[in-house]
């Protein structure tokens, strides 16, 4: 006697549910690490872009008489206030300076020094999208190493210390 198998197509309804919970399992295992991966890029490049910036300021201490930017305005002066003191700060980074921070955009005899920071502007902060810096031209102590990241600035720097810091209220903004 002949055995006739029917031919199957298609797969159960308990096999469906099978394949189904699996990938549900995988999803909620690696969903998680791809936002960890995530956070923890945004830390490395806010960690580099601290670095650059930092090595820049002091660079830019060293060779303007151990002023540091933004404690001048662009044509030498006290700046007048601190909104002075960040765009002061944003440009003598980006431009070429003389020793007493006078800031012009092409190199000559007298503004020899710069730019600290290519590109003519200062890299964003990736936790919050911002290139901009506030100054605080107040906070003398050196140990003072926060932000309230209570604006949208990407960066906070105090003109008296030379203290920079990324500007956002988040917990890896104080360890940086």
């Amino acid at each position: 006697m002949k055995r006739v198998l029917k031919d199957q197509s298609g797969f159960t309804l308990v096999e469906m549910i099978i394949v189904i919970i699996i990938m549900g399992i995988l999803a909620a295992v690696i969903v998680p690490q791809i936002g960890t991966t995530s956070d923890d890029a945004k830390l490395s490049a806010v960690k580099q872009d601290l670095s650059s910036m930092r090595n820049a300021v002091e660079i830019y201490y060293s060779q303007h008489n151990s002023a540091y930017p933004g404690a001048r305005d662009v044509d030498g002066n006290p700046p007048a206030d601190d909104t002075a003191a960040a765009t002061a700060f944003v440009r003598q980074l980006t431009e070429y300076t003389d020793v007493n921070g006078d800031c012009v955009g092409v190199k000559d005899a007298t503004h020899k020094y710069g730019p600290y920071v290519k590109g003519g502007q200062l890299p964003v902060n990736p936790f919050n999208d911002s290139n901009a810096v506030t100054c605080d031209g107040a906070e003398t102590d050196i140990t003072v190493r926060t932000s309230d990241g209570t604006n949208t600035a990407g960066w906070h720097f105090r003109t008296q210390t030379g203290v920079l810091v990324a500007n956002d209220s988040d917990p890896h903004a104080t360890g940086l």
